[in-house]
């Protein structure tokens, strides 16, 4: 039996098929258009999970669509009502696009797949909940799942046993932990749905001056996590805007303007909510815990990539293991339908071994072969070096050890925003320069932003507190005191940005100011040749741990394909790129030619 997920017309649209419960493949819209979170129907996914699956529209079985259009239609239109004459402006920017398309998603999805069959309709979060507790690897677990909003819903937690869930308990919009942390990114002058990792990331240079407000006149936050947001200091209901200008004179001046330097304000602002939303996570995970007596948690919604308070959960919440959807924001909501739809709405069986997920990684995406690649090479006429399977992981392992920086593209790419060793850039996590120069000569961003370590699994405990797998790259945990340099007196005094360069381990270059680090492991069985990389140079350089990040620059979606790899290798400051088993060096290849300026191009996004 053959199940399409389709999650669309918020952001980061996505497909995923299912086949008999197997998850066949996944992926974002975004990776086939290059338009970063790209919001548009997942035509071009659709076709890559059928094909991927060997099949066409008409030998699918269920078309499973992420949430309710109609629903969230009424909420549109109830909250325009609410606020009305206010929200005028933007009532008649939405309702022509909802009245044209996004209501009559049947015959949209007929029109874009050539389906007439069966399609079923989970609510949005009972599809992160799906995504989260159907392809996690326990056999019953609570959840939570948190994000902006779906329909009305905001957050909810509930159980899972088997092949049900259940929802408990949920919060509705306009009260949302989502759009909080989203607000004080588009105060702190990043983008709303793309710009809160930074926020994230630029937290530990701040102080949480601000918390102590954002807790009195913010929020009303109760001893379970939920809250009530006061909202005449925000403008999302009915405005264009995250924020209202009562939010501004409460922290004194106007948002930040894009591009513009970031001060120790938006530090401090940055660290205030990142608190606010860690307090608020474990005030409702152990709430979960009391009501429903699990000892595991699943979580998925946009909020469940905050790796900080994921990382908090683990470490101080009630729950003896947590499981993270990797695709957790909406994208995953594709996946979380069509496991819906097979195991709650089909009623099949699921078997669960406690130890291993259902996600093969997530490197559900597409892949190229040798030949393909090659043929690529040949046809722009690159110059490559071949590299025999046995001579890779050494040649590769010298090359970082030597501080070069390496595209990294090897297997079927990921699915979620996180490269795990398909479609990565990688590095020397020893050198003190490295994150600097990978921010600014290679990624082109902030150079506050941290990097991840990729650690061999069975050496995690080594180099940090944890001990477990965090394969997805969505938990954040301590430097063990080990390797850790303690502070000068002076270094002690510093703030913000001053704190950067400063050396706080042997693993410089993944260790953020406060000493941690967003971890993610990596085994054999998942990602051979990315582990037997990383074990090569564990064996001749004395490090299990290396730099990986994501196979894009700033504002473009992580590479899909070949030629999207060597176009972002040729518009950066890489040296070296690895596709299958061919190496191409930087210094041999001819320039692209007066479209070269990736830095430009991107700057104002």
């Amino acid at each position: 039996m053959n199940i399409l997920g389709i999650s669309a017309f918020y952001h980061d649209s996505a497909a995923c098929l299912v086949r008999d419960g197997d998850i066949v493949a996944a992926a974002q819209e975004e990776r086939f258009t290059r338009k970063k979170h790209d919001f548009s129907f997942p035509a071009n996914a659709a076709r890559y999970c059928l094909a991927a699956g060997g099949i066409s529209a008409g030998q699918l079985d269920y078309v499973a669509f992420y949430d309710k259009p109609f629903i969230k239609f009424e909420r549109i239109l109830e909250t325009y009502l609410a606020y009305a004459p206010c929200g005028l402006r933007t009532f008649v920017m939405a309702i022509p696009l909802w009245v044209k398309q996004k209501l009559w998603m049947k015959e949209l999805i007929k029109k874009e797949l050539g389906y007439d069959g069966k399609m079923i309709f989970p609510e949005h979060h009972e599809s992160h909940a799906a995504s989260a507790f159907f392809a996690s690897p326990f056999g019953r677990a609570a959840f939570l799942t948190i994000d902006g909003v779906g329909e009305w819903t905001t957050t909810s937690y509930g159980a899972g046993a088997d092949n049900k869930i259940e929802i408990f308990s949920e919060m509705h919009f306009p009260h949302s932990l989502g759009l909080l942390y989203s607000a004080f990114t588009y105060y702190t002058g990043f983008k709303v749905n793309s710009g809160e990792y930074k926020v994230m990331g630029l937290a530990p240079y701040g102080r949480p001056l601000y918390k102590d407000l954002i807790l009195s006149e913010l929020m009303d936050l109760k001893e379970d996590g939920s809250f009530k947001l006061n909202m005449k200091y925000f403008n999302y209901c009915a405005g264009l805007t995250m924020t209202s200008g009562k939010f501004d004179k409460l922290f004194g001046g106007p948002p930040r303007e894009p591009e513009s330097q970031v001060t120790q304000r938006e530090m401090d602002l940055a660290r205030s909510v990142q608190d606010v939303t860690e307090e608020v996570m474990l005030r409702m995970s152990r709430h979960i815990q009391r009501e429903t007596g699990e000892k595991n948690l699943c979580l998925a919604g946009g909020v469940a990539l905050n790796c900080v308070g994921n990382g908090r959960i683990l470490r101080e919440g009630p729950f003896a293991d947590i499981w993270i959807q990797p695709a957790a924001g909406d994208a995953g909501g594709a996946l979380g339908a069509a496991l819906f739809v097979w195991y709650q709405y089909l009623e099949n069986k699921r078997i669960a071994d406690g130890k291993n997920d259902f996600m093969k990684a997530s490197l559900l995406g597409p892949e190229f072969s040798n030949n393909e690649i090659l043929d690529y090479l040949k046809a722009g006429d690159i110059p490559y070096e071949e590299l025999s399977d046995a001579a890779l992981p050494e040649r590769i392992a010298d090359l970082i050890a030597a501080e070069k920086t390496m595209g990294w593209f090897c297997g079927r790419m990921e699915f979620g925003p996180r490269a795990l060793g398909a479609r990565s850039i990688i590095g020397d996590a020893r050198s003190p320069k490295m994150q600097e120069v990978m921010n600014l000569k290679i990624k082109f961003r902030e150079s506050f932003r941290p990097f991840a370590p990729s650690v061999l699994r069975e050496k995690v405990a080594d180099y940090f507190q944890l001990d477990r797998e965090s394969p997805y790259m969505l938990i954040v945990a301590p430097v063990q005191d080990e390797i850790r340099r303690e502070m000068t007196g002076e270094e002690e005094k510093l703030f913000g940005l001053d704190k950067l360069h400063i050396v706080r381990s042997s693993i410089p270059a993944v260790t953020h100011v406060d000493y941690s680090a967003r971890v993610q492991t990596v085994e054999r069985q998942t990602n051979p040749v990315y582990y037997k990389m990383i074990e090569k140079f564990q064996e001749k350089h004395h490090c299990p741990v290396i730099i990986n990040t994501s196979f894009n620059v700033r504002g473009e979606p992580i590479v899909c394909t070949p030629q999207d790899a060597y176009r972002c290798f040729m518009r950066t400051n890489m040296d070296y790129l690895i596709m299958g088993n061919y190496l191409l060096n930087k210094e041999s290849q001819q320039p692209l030619g007066k479209d070269t300026d990736w830095r430009k191009e991107f700057e104002n996004d």
